[in-house]
């Protein structure tokens, strides 16, 4: 069975620094795709960034762009956002999925959503 589970969120000021990770277990990166999403209270669920697991190619958000960079790491099976220059409206929980199709940063066809998410709070 495919596990996810998010990690690394916190409390920072803006201008700060987080890496999340998501720790895969049951699951293999050869073929999919694999993406981050956040969701704040009250507003819609924003895909962030996505990357595709055979090219290496990663796609972000216009919002994030510049400032996130997802990676992966096979041998860990874990996946990475590394998030800076954090503005107050990053503040939501993150989540990652895994899936079977992505368009650019939205992973389409999920396969396998997270855990629990994990809490990012920016303060200005």
């Amino acid at each position: 069975q495919v596990q996810l589970v998010e990690s690394g969120g916190g409390s920072v000021q803006a201008g700060g620094s987080l890496r999340l990770s998501c720790a895969a277990s049951g699951y293999t990166y050869s073929s999919d795709c694999m993406g981050w999403f956040r969701q704040a209270p009250g507003k819609e669920r924003e895909g962030v960034a996505a990357i595709y697991s055979g090219s290496g190619s990663t796609y972000y958000a216009d919002s994030v762009k510049g400032r996130f960079t997802i990676s992966q790491d096979n041998a860990k099976n874990t996946l990475y956002l590394q998030m800076n220059s954090l503005k107050p409206e990053d503040t939501a929980m993150y989540y990652c999925v895994a899936g079977s199709l992505c368009v650019g940063h939205i992973v389409v066809r999920v396969t396998t959503t997270g855990g629990r998410g994990t809490q990012v709070t920016v303060s200005s």
